[in-house]
């Protein structure tokens, strides 16, 4: 009775082995999870067979045919390109529509900036503006050519503006001489000297350049990260880490367990040696997002470019009424350093009174007459469009501090549960290792390509790094160096080689400190019909010419200036 039972005990046991072994090698599950994923294979073996013929998954008993795991190698290499670009798409999406936005709103400023100043300029100076125009047609067109990426000087193309600007109303307040180019062109040498617009100028150019190099430089700084981030995220996988991946991601097919899923250590370990390359982006992409934060101060701060040129036409006009109040000297202390033109001859012009001139020609306005520019003109809407993108400067900065390690973070980001892994658990049995189903224990590599040299799931050589990446190093670490320029109100395309630490070229962001003044021998204009001992000619012709102001012209020029001073921003 003891042996038939012992018999029957036996022959349950190996009745059950058998059951189980029978289980194990049952392939159906797999046929199934390779439809549900979109694969055709033409044969799947229904149940396990030798792996003999495979070169990446385990090679003992396997659900897998050659053809299932070289298709199993293809998806996972588009895997992992689908999901870079799935975790970095939102930092690609920020940066293309934020440079779009950013671009398309200096563009429209500077386009309605110059129509604006058109509208008030016709309106307040009427035929001698516009028989003159072009002299600030020229200045919006050479500041639109600067910040659209032309080689363009900034200080030297508002010093050029001013000098064309004096020339005109020199020309036009003195019309009863002959004014030829030699002479307008030894007026201009004299242009800093004679300060014949006031501090507007000066003013003016520091203003201008440090907003300009802002604007222009943050804007190419979001087309440099977008190009970088497009470029990155498209990944060129290695051998190595394709078989890595495949092995990661599908050998569980072939050992009849499609749904377990790979260990965090293990797919981590595996990410780190496939995208080894991009972390080694981190270092750079950080200080260059660091230099875009510091720049993006500068759009928030008191030399953002919509505060400089919405009221730029109250601030030339300002200028052009300097130049008007102080004619007499202006002229006279041209002709001390130019010598006198010859007359026209035409008649009794040189008879006429300054107020005749000034209102024949760039005549002052009263307050009333003056075309406001805050309401009624084409700035109004972008009074509202610039307050919206004070708020796209603040979102764009939080949004810059998120993508700081995005490129070292993308092992952890990918492998997360609803991507790739089993969960976090490092003690977990229930995921694949790699081998089988259980715990993963080799420890998880640091990032960036040197420390991969002892990666246990990619071969990983240490001595060869991608030089796409190490371009697109290259690329930020130039960017950066401009950004932290432009912070500092420098362009580099203008700084001068022979004195680095002078800050000199466009936008050197000098203060008032930096302002060279040069005085003529005589810096006081002199009284007009005074007897002067050893006055020549030239002084006596120049105070015939240019009687003093008449006290309605001054009172009206005051109350122009005051109206100016009130709208000054």
């Amino acid at each position: 009775m003891l042996r038939y039972q012992t018999v029957l005990w036996t022959f349950s046991l190996l009745s059950v082995a058998a059951g189980s072994d029978f289980k194990a090698r049952n392939c159906s599950g797999v046929k199934e999870a390779s439809i549900a994923k979109g694969f055709s294979f033409e044969n799947v073996p229904l149940q396990q067979m030798s792996g003999d013929h495979l070169r990446v998954c385990p090679q003992g008993n396997t659900c897998c045919s050659s053809e299932m795991e070289d298709k199993f190698g293809q998806q996972s290499k588009l895997e992992l390109e689908n999901l870079v670009d799935e975790t970095s798409k939102e930092l690609r999406s920020t940066f293309v529509s934020r440079h779009k936005k950013f671009d398309e709103f200096f563009l429209e400023l500077l386009e309605n900036t110059e129509k604006s100043l058109n509208e008030m300029f016709v309106r307040t100076y009427g035929k001698p503006y516009m028989q003159n125009s072009e002299v600030f047609q020229n200045l919006f067109a050479e500041l639109k050519r600067y910040y659209t990426g032309g080689n363009v000087n900034l200080e030297e193309m508002l010093n050029d503006f001013w000098s064309r600007l004096l020339e005109r109303m020199f020309t036009l307040l003195n019309s009863q001489y002959v004014i030829t180019d030699d002479y307008l062109e030894c007026i201009s040498k004299y242009t800093d000297q004679l300060k014949p617009f006031g501090d507007v100028p000066r003013k003016l150019k520091a203003q201008v350049t440090r907003a300009f190099i802002a604007a222009r430089t943050f804007v190419q700084g979001l087309s440099v990260g977008r190009e970088v981030a497009n470029r990155v995220s498209k990944v060129s996988s290695t051998p190595a880490c394709i078989r890595a991946l495949t092995k990661m991601m599908y050998c569980t097919y072939c050992q009849a367990m499609p749904s377990v899923k790979p260990c965090n250590n293990y797919c981590l370990n595996v990410m780190k040696g496939c995208l080894a390359n991009q972390a080694d982006l981190d270092p750079e992409w950080n200080q260059y997002i660091d230099a875009m934060l510091l720049v993006a101060q500068r759009l928030e701060g008191p030399f953002n470019i919509e505060s400089v040129m919405e009221p730029i036409d109250v601030k030339i006009s300002e200028a052009i009424m300097n130049m008007q109040d102080n004619s007499v000297q202006v002229s006279y202390r041209v002709f001390q350093g130019c010598g006198q033109p010859k007359p026209s001859g035409m008649g009794g012009r040189s008879t006429r009174g300054v107020s005749d001139v000034f209102n024949a020609r760039f005549r002052p306005y009263s307050p009333e007459e003056r075309p406001t520019t805050a309401a009624g003109t084409s700035l109004d809407r972008l009074r509202t469009v610039w307050s919206a993108m004070q708020h796209s400067v603040i979102d764009i900065k939080e949004k810059l501090k998120l993508f700081k390690k995005l490129w070292s973070n993308l092992p952890e980001d990918i492998c997360q549960p609803h991507r790739v892994t089993a969960g976090n658990a490092t003690d977990d049995d229930q995921c694949w290792n790699g081998h089988t189903k259980g715990r993963y224990f080799p420890e998880v590599m640091k990032d960036g390509l040197t420390n991969q040299v002892n990666n246990p799931e990619v071969g990983v050589d240490i001595t060869r790094p991608d030089t796409f990446i190490r371009q697109q190093i290259m690329a930020l670490r130039v960017m950066t160096n401009k950004l932290k320029n432009a912070y500092n109100g420098n362009d580099i395309y203008f700084q001068d080689s022979s004195d680095e630490g002078s800050g000199s070229g466009s936008g050197s962001g000098c203060t008032e400190a930096c302002v060279t003044e040069f005085d003529f021998a005589s810096t006081e204009a002199p009284v007009v019909g005074a007897d002067r001992s050893g006055s020549g000619p030239v002084e006596d012709s120049a105070a015939a010419t240019h009687p003093a102001p008449s006290a309605a012209l001054l009172a009206s020029l005051a109350l122009s200036v005051l109206a100016l001073h009130r709208l000054w921003r």
